[in-house]
């Protein structure tokens, strides 16, 4: 394994009080605090970083307002990060600091690349029942009051141009693709033994380019459902979500993120390897949501919003 996951992101947002509260409530860790830098940490250390959007250190924004400024991907080891520096090093934007490359995508989004610096961590996870397998005896499933994310799992961007991006992203830098919807959009992982992507380019009609979404891991389900509930009872707003995504299998809670585009909770996407075939889809609604909640679900009420709370009856008492 070569390129191992991301290892930190960087937004640009000027309202860090704001930026400061929301990633408090979507269970990071806060690192440091200073006038001109928020960081923040997952449970196995990889950082969220925010500055303000005219910060010298980085390349012009790919779109207006806030958005995602860079992604630093994690490799294994020195040699891969000399190889990658020989690869790399007729990129715009190209910069060797001795532990970390950087240079700039063909969409114009900053890269770095560094040795890991995340850790390896055992955390207990829910145990699913199956008709064939049912490992979980005499314990009741987790009910989790709020999520506390392991991981940046992965990022969504609009990019004008997909097959030069495709041809970026597996050709100088080993990522595999892993499912298509053909002339509008890949899915890469940046190995072939891995979950179903990291990264997703997803070119539109009017061909526009920005940050989508980023995708925080997450447990398992319950921990998708608790940390979108508690998300929610914070005020914050669901673009969609819980649902499940078919083409990766992973369940999903997608919120509005005030440091830039969406930001998603996830868990059980499938996990593949080199004698996976990728396969194409046509677009379309339910190709993206085998099932979802429009608007979520009420952090209090536990139910879809805009119906009544709770009453102290059995459904089953209602007329």
């Amino acid at each position: 394994m070569d390129i191992m996951g991301i290892d930190e992101i960087t937004y640009g947002a000027d309202d860090f009080e704001t930026c400061k509260k929301f990633f408090a409530d979507w269970g990071l860790e806060s690192v440091s605090e200073s006038a001109d830098k928020l960081v923040f940490s997952t449970l196995n250390g990889c950082l969220v970083n925010v500055v303000k959007q005219d910060a010298r250190d980085y390349p012009a924004p790919i779109e207006p307002g806030p958005t995602l400024r860079e992604v630093v991907w994690g490799v294994s080891d020195e040699d891969v990060l000399k190889r990658l520096a020989q690869q790399l090093s007729d990129q715009s934007g190209y910069q060797n600091t001795g532990d970390r490359l950087s240079c700039v995508d063909p969409s114009g989004m900053l890269l770095g690349f560094q040795v890991s610096r995340k850790k390896e961590i055992s955390i207990d996870c829910g145990q699913m029942n199956t008709w064939n397998e049912k490992p979980r005896r005499n314990a009741r499933s987790p009910i989790y009051e709020r999520a506390h994310p392991i991981e940046v799992g992965h990022v969504v961007f609009f990019v004008s141009d997909l097959q030069q991006m495709e041809d970026f992203y597996v050709n100088k830098l080993g990522f595999a693709p892993s499912d298509r919807y053909p002339g509008r959009g890949v899915f890469l992982r940046c190995d072939e033994d891995g979950g179903h992507h990291d990264l997703f380019l997803l070119q539109t009609p009017d061909k526009k380019v920005g940050l989508n979404h980023v995708a925080f891991a997450v447990r398992d389900i319950h921990e998708v459902f608790g940390g979108g509930l508690h998300v929610d009872r914070c005020g914050w707003k669901t673009q969609l979500g819980p649902g499940r995504h078919p083409i990766s299998s992973a369940y999903f809670w997608y919120f509005q993120n005030p440091a830039g585009g969406l930001i998603e909770y996830y868990a059980d996407e499938d996990q593949l390897d080199k004698d996976w075939v990728p396969r194409e889809f046509e677009p379309s609604p339910t190709r993206f949501a085998e099932w979802a909640v429009d608007g979520g679900l009420d952090g209090n009420t536990r139910r879809q919003k805009n119906v009544g709370g709770p009453d102290g009856k059995f459904l089953t008492d209602r007329k």
